[in-house]
């Protein structure tokens, strides 16, 4: 992207709403008219999962006994001798269907243990729980603040298939710069070119409407929302801003906006996709993760004299996130599509470097305001098609690495990176098995106060690097054009 739109920050949060007790969540069903309650919680490689029960069997020994799934049949859980999981719902986190028929009331739910009930050790809201537990343990702060901006395409086509013999994607949109000739029905033009979808009006931006109401589910979620607009590429590309939060609360927020996305575009004949890059030769879809530490009120990364306002712990904070950047992407950029979106152009951060004002670095310092609430930091690696959970926790613990450790980052550079080469700028790993390989060897910093444990990571590495090699196996469509004929 070229733009963050930004509002100033207030001097401190607001203060917290009032916790949401099961007895509320019973008044609330009987409200809004409830008939059917979702249950929903997140795998490991981050997608919701869910079942529901008729209004009639909620009740407050729900929110005490839990309800019982098989583990076994979720992605990264249980094997099928040890499959018994039981659901834990959190009350806080109910709210309204925005986008069902029928009158829906959606919570989500932590994963426990039937036999201890015990949280799930591969839980990923567990882990986002544990970090945020650890995080006053350390000294260094109270609370961090997380506001993803997160970057989606709408497509009207969306085909894909593999075999022996054929393997082949196809992608259309009513916006596609390459239907400019098509004539299977009149053309009305208005399209936007490559690289130059940012903030025409409509009829050039044809989806304004379509994000109007995917913003206004969202409000009705329970989501704050700041800003929506067309984003760099042709064909759809789209952001949705979020008001930023703590984090659990911040990453329960990128799955439901995920679903409302997903949900809205489907019910308008649409298909949205957070794949990193689905289109060749136009921008990816990032989602760049502003974070910062604060405590009793005030927020750590300030400091007046310091280079673009950043204080110490701030820079070893930047110093700890390019140290460990490697590892974190195993899980903020886990897929092998990641690695199709961070190379060089495409305004992809790939230089293991901060700057302000700079989106060529890794790590950018927002310079749209001057006061001490809006300092923070803006890492720019990460992508869509992460578990926030995780991603989220790998960030914080990889800051506060550098933060007790005094980890100096490089020099900060303010030119522009792309142009002419700097050979001695570290890039970032350029394929998953290689982020993979550097968590392995890069592991101990995520399970200081045992917030990531062994058990996680060993099945994240697995997980992951079998879906690497499942992309290997197969020819690519463009290696026929190259290979051929030899």
């Amino acid at each position: 992207m070229t733009l963050t739109i930004e509002r100033e920050r207030p001097a401190t949060a607001a203060p917290p709403a009032p916790k949401t007790s099961p007895k509320d969540v019973l008044a609330m069903a009987k409200k809004e008219g409830v008939q059917i309650v979702d249950l929903r919680f997140v795998d490991l490689p981050g997608t919701w999962q869910h079942f529901s029960i008729p209004v009639e069997e909620l009740s407050e020994g729900l929110f005490e006994g839990g309800i019982g799934f098989d583990g076994s049949s979720i992605r990264g859980f249980q094997h099928i001798h040890e499959s018994d999981m039981l659901l834990m719902p959190d009350a806080t986190s109910t709210f309204i269907d925005p986008v069902l028929e029928v009158k829906t009331m959606d919570i989500i739910c932590d994963v426990l243990d039937p036999i201890t009930r015990t949280p799930y050790s591969r839980d990923p809201r567990y882990v986002a729980k544990k970090a945020e537990a650890f995080l006053p343990t350390t000294g260094i702060a109270d609370i961090a603040y997380w506001g993803p901006e997160i970057e989606f395409y709408i497509f009207n086509s969306l085909r894909f298939d593999q075999s022996a013999n054929f393997g082949f994607y196809y992608i259309d949109s009513e916006e596609g710069i390459w239907n400019s000739g098509s004539n299977g029905t009149p053309n009305l033009a208005h399209r936007p070119r490559f690289k130059e979808g940012y903030f025409p009006v409509p009829p050039a931006d044809k989806l304004q409407d379509l994000r109007s109401k995917m913003v206004r589910a969202m409000i009705a979620s329970g989501i704050a929302v700041e800003v929506h607009h067309h984003e760099v590429g042709t064909a759809g590309q789209t952001e949705i801003d979020i008001r930023f939060g703590t984090m659990v609360e911040t990453a329960d927020k990128v799955l439901k906006y995920k679903y409302i996305t997903k949900n809205v575009a489907a019910n308008n004949g649409y298909v949205v996709t957070f794949m990193p890059k689905p289109l060749f030769g136009d921008n990816g879809s990032g989602m760049h993760t502003h974070q910062s530490l604060w405590k009793d009120g005030r927020n750590l990364f300030y400091d007046k004299s310091g280079y673009a306002l950043l204080s110490e712990t701030a820079r070893h904070y930047i110093g700890g996130l390019l140290k460990h950047a490697p590892a974190i992407l195993a899980f903020a950029a886990p897929t092998t599509n990641s690695y199709r979106r961070l190379v060089p152009g495409y305004e992809a951060p790939i230089n293991l470097v901060y700057s302000q004002r700079n989106r060529s670095a890794c790590v950018r310092i927002p310079t749209y305001f001057d006061k001490p609430e809006a300092r923070r930091l803006e890492f720019r690696a990460p992508d869509p098609s992460c578990n926030p959970y995780l991603s989220f926790s790998a960030c914080l613990m990889a800051g506060l690495d550098g933060v007790i450790n005094q980890i100096e980052p490089p020099t900060p550079i303010d030119e522009d990176l792309y142009d002419g080469e700097r050979r001695s700028v570290k890039q970032t790993p350029g394929s998953l098995e290689e982020v993979l390989d550097a968590l392995d060897a890069d592991r101990d910093f995520l399970m200081r106060g045992g917030v990531f444990t062994e058990d996680l990571i060993e099945e994240w590495l697995g997980f992951k690097r079998a879906s690497a090699k499942q992309v290997a196996l197969r020819p690519h469509p463009y290696e026929f054009y190259l290979y051929s004929d030899v």
